[in-house]
């Protein structure tokens, strides 16, 4: 749940704390704002939909919510507020998609949604997808009941118990509208009602008459419009414009718009926008004003949706698998519900973060598996819906089919799951698996396919199959597997890391097959105890330990089972141990689980409600959040380079946790120890840039990850950052640069060092306040460390009350500089050395002047105090030389603030000369400009730098006489201070 106070411009998350992301319907009341209710479970009827756990409500704002019950609802269809009385809340509940339950129907609270009180039901398998209410009178509304249910097999959406129903009286009573709507099984059915005359309905009805129907007598008798009705199961939005009843939207893969009350539809109005529309908003004051949601995000209209500004601020991607490559920085490639397969960076040399633009695509339609050559990256094979996969060539871009193909035009037909598993081998980059009712096996990177195993699902013909009593191919099923184009399939695939041959596979009736020489292949699922027969296989996955070794993961919920199953094997699949302790039964199916690389004991499991981590090889888990959101997590990846994980989420995107070497070290004795540094990976002197400026509020860019070298340790106790002491050796030993963490915790912390000395000198208060300025802006703060070090050996030393720990590793330079020799380095450090050296100096004497300026200033302040003693107009002669002398020399000691204008008499002055002094800076920032340009440019310093070095290096000179000069002036000025016995300033 997203929240926009400025129009969409930017979006807040407000519910990432709850224990479900999955949303069905958003309410806000119309007579108090802050009161919000969330009914969670999708209520669109696909094989991925994703169930909640009832309702929530926020009374302010969305800042704090409320479970308010109705948890098996599992789908909430729609929420509807008393237009008055906020403690009248309506609720639509489908109840499970995959079974039959009795939490479903109408539901209605009048206390706020402390009790309940089922108003509506029709049976276990009819619950209600939709809620229209006259808002004119708000006792009057309409339900539509929809029995459906899905099974991995396929889908049943219609039956007798679909049907439209009125109450008049607050849900009290209901009585069945039937007159004029089809006399066949209704399925999904869709309603509104006109703002301005409640006796006008619209439904969008599902039968074998589907269509547009219209009632002017609130429901008595209805009028069919027209046929229009596109995919009803997974749409069946209908919209009255709030001040035109001529004018009706229909939501489909294309948004129909019809301005003659729904006799005839036009789906080209809107256009320029992702298609597949779930929901409407028209504003009741101006139906000008439009918000769509569909497939592709969410969408803004000014003009009757002629026009749209699409609002791609907000990360919802649905990522069903992901992947990467060996690049520096890494690219991830993932596929996504209904927007295609996607390639983008980890990482990014922009210092504004991962655009938009950093992204393309690899593959159209669903997206789900790809891979990458891991030795020729432009090489991407990407897989859509049902089995259809590509090999794309990214330097042109071109893309070939390589799906495996019948040898002739007899039936049966391969059979590929909506997801059809995919990977290249660990032994021969050229050879890919590829996963239908067979195993296919290329060795030519997918132009010939070789059968290499005997059909693994069961073969069952899905038209003997019965959902809710009828069989699915019966003339009367409507929507009619839905989604599920071939059964059974392939779900999953994993060969062995460590012996080629090795091969596993999974099913959507519940097989579970291995081969020990990618020949002859044995059915195990048998062996697996406790789970039911024709369990889905979410999830195999070969260890990269051991060759016997593997894990593998069941989802039941097709089979409105929501137990976790989770197993590991070390006999190739002769036995199995139930590896699930930890994680919360009937809360969630698992979808992934996935091995850390080099230490086997690391696991990683993603399921419907989040993540969870075993570090002793399954034997107990915890949950891992940390910041991520609760949302489902489909694929898990583990950079075997970076040592990142990478989470591919069904609804948030993807999210990556870098550097996981303190969850791939950790050890009981770890947590013993007072303080233990873990493993810092190699830090990469990028050369960051922005490459656009003023994007505006609305501007989208990912995090990038910390720059410079990430180091993590861990802490015993909670320590006091004082008594934390964190330097930066470099390969002799010599300390050149330290940390001052500010805020520590007890366990895991990290601090990032920016891979600079430390500052020569502190920042100035004028420099200080700058950066706040820039906080306060948004704006990445300056850097107040020192130099850039060069690439090399460093280590990094922590002690914490007395307890030390070191931890050793490399600086490398930015992959993208190869021209960079080491004599052309060396050259300028000597550079950047000398010019250190002067700043130092520099330094010394601007701190001299500012001491001295102060004296004189403070002294000739405290002059003009009543209660001063009497000083000779003498002395204030010769005080005001002084301070004459301070200021002729002050342009080469104190900065100009470009922040505060000066005053307002000076100003007069500037404006009234025929051209403007020329002011140089003072001479620290002339120095540190001279180091900026040096060390910001990957060369040697050009025969001009040095030039400029040398005129540097002879104003520090002629600073220095200066000062020279003024300290005798002090003394002097002394002399006569104490000859008049009053206070002297001191000598800089």
């Amino acid at each position: 749940v997203f929240k926009t106070v400025n129009g969409g411009i930017s979006w807040t998350p407000v519910f990432d704390d709850q224990d479900v992301s999955t949303i069905g319907d958003v309410t806000v009341s119309q007579s108090e704002p802050d009161v919000v209710w969330v009914g969670t479970g999708e209520a669109n009827n696909r094989q991925s939909s994703s169930w909640g756990k009832g309702v929530y409500k926020s009374s302010d704002g969305g800042k704090t919510w409320t479970n308010m019950g109705l948890k098996d609802t599992h789908h909430i269809g729609r929420i509807l507020i008393h237009p008055s009385n906020t403690n009248t809340v309506y609720v639509a509940a489908l109840g499970h998609l995959w079974g039959p339950n009795e939490e479903r129907g109408v539901f209605k609270t009048t206390d706020g949604g402390k009790t309940w009180t089922k108003v509506l039901y029709i049976n276990p398998d009819t619950g209600v997808t939709d809620l229209a209410m006259d808002i004119n009178n708000p006792d009057t509304l309409y339900a539509a009941a929809y029995q459906r249910r899905r099974t991995a097999f396929g889908y049943n959406g219609g039956g007798p118990g679909s049907a439209i129903y009125r109450t008049t009286d607050g849900g009290a009573t209901w009585k069945k509208l039937t007159n004029g709507l089809p006399k066949t099984e209704l399925g999904r059915i869709g309603l509104d009602v006109y703002r301005r005359n409640g006796n006008i309905v619209y439904a969008t009805v599902e039968s074998e008459e589907s269509g547009i129907y219209r009632s002017n007598d609130k429901g008595e008798t209805w009028v069919k419009m027209s046929n229009t009705n596109a995919r009803p199961m997974y749409f069946s939005q209908v919209r009255i414009d709030p001040n035109n009843d001529q004018r009706i939207w229909e939501a489909g893969m294309n948004m129909a718009y019809s301005e003659d009350g729904g006799k005839t539809f036009v789906t080209n109005r809107v256009s320029r926008i992702h298609v597949d529309f779930h929901a409407i908003w028209i504003d009741p004051s101006n139906s000008n004003n439009m918000i769509l949601g569909c497939d592709g995000g969410i969408h803004f209209s000014h003009d009757a949706g002629k026009s749209w500004d699409s609002r791609d601020n907000v990360a919802i991607a649905q990522f069903y698998e992901i992947s990467y490559d060996m690049a520096k920085p890494y690219k991830v490639c993932g596929g996504l519900q209904d927007n295609n397969t996607w390639c983008g960076p980890s990482a990014t040399t922009d210092t504004r973060g991962i655009t938009n633009d950093a992204w393309y695509t690899v593959q159209g339609g669903d997206g789900f598996y790809a891979a990458i050559d891991p030795e020729e990256p432009w090489i991407v094979y990407a897989e859509s819906q049902d089995g259809n996969i590509a090999r794309r060539d990214l330097r042109t871009h071109e893309a070939k089919s390589i799906r495996p193909r019948e040898d002739d035009d007899k039936m049966p037909r391969y059979r590929f799951q909506w997801n059809t598993p995919l990977l290249i081998s660990k032994h021969d980059r050229k050879t890919i698996y590829y996963g239908g009712n067979f195993v296919f096996k290329s060795t030519d990177q997918g132009d010939n396919w070789k059968r290499i195993s005997p059909d693994v699902t069961s073969g069952v013909d899905r038209k003997t199959l019965s959902i809710m009593g009828r069989k699915v191919e019966d003339r009367m099923t409507l929507s009619r597997n839905d989604g599920v184009a071939a059964f059974p399939t392939m779900t999953t695939l994993s060969e062995s890391p460590v012996r080629a041959g090795i091969i596993w596979a999974g099913t959507d009736d519940g097989n579970l097959q291995v081969s020990r020489d990618g020949e002859t292949w044995k059915n195990v699922v048998q062996n697996v105890p406790g789970v039911p027969k024709g369990t889905y296989v979410s999830r195999v996955l070969a260890s990269a330990a051991d060759p016997g070794t593997a894990y593998v993961t069941f989802d039941g919920h097709r089979g409105d089972d929501f137990k976790i199953y989770l197993f590991k094997t070390t006999d190739f699949g002769e036995s199995w141990k139930d590896i699930t302790k930890g994680i919360p039964q009937n809360q969630g199916t698992l979808h992934v689980i996935r091995e850390h690389p080099k230490n086997p004991n690391l696991l990683f499991a993603g399921g419907e409600f989040g993540l969870y981590v075993s570090f002793n090889r399954g034997d107990s888990w915890q949950e891992l959040k940390n910041n991520l959101p609760r949302v489902p997590v489909d694929d898990i990846q583990i950079h075997p380079r970076e040592n990142d994980l990478i989470v591919a989420t069904h609804g948030r995107s993807v999210w990556i946790l870098d550097n996981i070497a303190a969850l791939e070290e950790m050890t009981a004795k770890t947590a013993e120890s007072a303080v233990t540094v873990f493993n810092v990976r190699p830090a990469i002197m990028w050369r960051m840039a922005s490459r656009r400026d003023f994007d505006g509020h609305d501007f989208f860019t990912g995090a990038n990850p910390p720059e410079g070298a990430m180091i993590d340790f861990w802490a015993k106790t909670k320590p006091d950052p004082k008594d934390v002491k964190i330097a930066i050796l470099d390969a002799g030993g010599k300390q050149v640069a330290t940390i001052k963490p500010t805020a520590l915790d007890a366990g895991l912390n990290r601090v990032v060092w920016n891979l600079r000395s430390d500052r020569v000198v502190p920042p100035t208060a004028q420099e200080e306040a700058m950066a706040a300025r820039m906080a306060a802006a948004g704006a990445p703060p300056p850097v107040f460390g020192g130099p850039r070090v060069d690439p090399g050996d460093y280590s990094v030393q922590i002690s914490i009350a007395g307890a030390n720990s070191t931890q050793k590793f490399k600086v490398e330079e930015d992959p993208r500089i190869t021209w960079f020799s080491a004599a052309d380095r060396a050259k300028r450090r000597e550079a950047i050395n000398e010019l250190v050296g002067m700043m130092k100096e520099a330094d010394i004497l601007r701190r001299k002047f500012t001491a001295a300026d102060a004296a004189v200033t403070g002294l000739q302040n405290s002059w003009k105090r009543p209660d001063a003693p009497k000083v000779s107009d003498d002395l204030k002669k010769q005080a005001a030389e002084l301070k004459k002398k301070l200021d002729d020399i002050r342009p080469t000691f104190a900065a100009r603030n470009f922040f505060e204008p000066p005053p307002l008499e000076e100003r007069k002055a500037e404006l009234l000369k025929p051209e403007p002094d020329f002011v140089l800076p003072a001479l620290t920032q002339r120095i540190n400009q001279q180091i900026t340009g040096v060390e910001n440019f990957a060369a040697a310093p050009s025969e001009s730098e040095l030039k400029q070095i040398a005129v540097v290096k002879a104003a520090v000179a002629k600073a220095d006489q200066d000062i020279a000069g003024l300290r005798a002036e002090v003394v002097k000025f002394n002399e006569a201070m104490m000859a008049a016995r009053v206070p002297y300033v001191p000598v800089p």
